[in-house]
């Protein structure tokens, strides 16, 4: 309710903003407020199934009419995804997709990697060499060379709020759009990137570097929470399949494309995330 995107949609015509934690909404919560579509971005974390098949399911007796939801990258909703989280995916569009929740219309959304978060390093780097003059090492969790159709995450809840917005949603039922942006980017474009805005040549870049992050998630945000070490490990293989080369902006859906297709550039969000628009 304090964000700022938050306090500009309040000021929206026929807007009324409530504040309450998605978790603990309850059937009778949604009937009270006449609920009858919702939008639902779940965290990544092991309890992930439990908690939004608990939503879904509240929604379910509580009537709602249409649910849009967002899941993971597309080629990782699989039931022998070797990382944890997009199995969580699977399971739960496997519940939604059960004969006892045809009354209840959904749309699953499987968005590919979010520039804001491929693009981070980059945007620490530059950053951190304006301020010092001394470069550090540059290291992603992206490919070197493996074309990969990362997507602006603001443009994900841009298509959401179109199917919500749709008068009659059933031609979107049960559907699973997958989303990418607009055009191809490898790490190595990154690189040059990072070198136009900093002008100079970057010494030490390292790729597909995800057994780090892994690890350090694992020791910053769960090693006091009791989460297995072992399953929050397997984070490390989340982005084979863009390494693959399975990821493209080219396996972006084409209702996507005919509704409202993603616009952003990996130029514009760097500039966005550097401040230069």
């Amino acid at each position: 309710m304090d964000s700022p995107v938050a306090k500009n949609l309040a000021n929206v015509p026929g807007v009324q903003m409530m504040e309450k934690n998605w978790v603990d909404i309850t059937v009778d919560w949604l009937k009270e407020h006449e609920v009858v579509r919702a939008y639902v971005a779940c965290h990544n974390n092991p309890n992930q199934f439990a908690e939004e098949s608990t939503f879904l399911v509240n929604a379910l007796y509580a009537q709602l009419e249409y649910v849009v939801r967002i899941s993971t990258t597309a080629a990782n909703v699989r039931p022998d995804c070797k990382a944890y989280y997009p199995r969580s995916h699977w399971a739960i569009e496997a519940l939604l997709s059960s004969p006892e929740f045809n009354s209840l219309m959904w749309t699953s959304l499987q968005p590919n990697l979010y520039l804001q978060w491929g693009l981070a390093p980059a945007v620490d780097f530059i950053k951190k060499y304006r301020e010092s003059r001394v470069q550090g090492r540059l290291s992603f969790t992206i490919s070197k060379d493996t074309p990969m159709g990362l997507i602006d995450s603001n443009e994900i809840g841009i298509f959401a709020a179109h199917l919500l917005a749709q008068e009659n949603p059933a031609r979107h039922n049960k559907a699973k759009y997958v989303l990418n942006g607009p055009e191809d980017l490898t790490g190595a474009q990154v690189v040059e990137m990072v070198e136009q805005r900093t002008g100079i040549k970057v010494k030490d870049v390292g790729y597909e570097e995800l057994l780090a992050l892994a690890q350090a998630s694992y020791e910053k945000v769960y090693a006091n929470t009791g989460e297995s070490k072992n399953v929050i490990m397997t984070g490390r293989h989340a982005l084979e399949t863009l390494w693959e080369g399975k990821c493209r902006a080219s396996t972006t859906s084409k209702e996507v494309l005919e509704i409202a297709a993603p616009k952003r550039t990996p130029t514009d969000v760097l500039r966005a995330m550097l401040g230069e628009e």
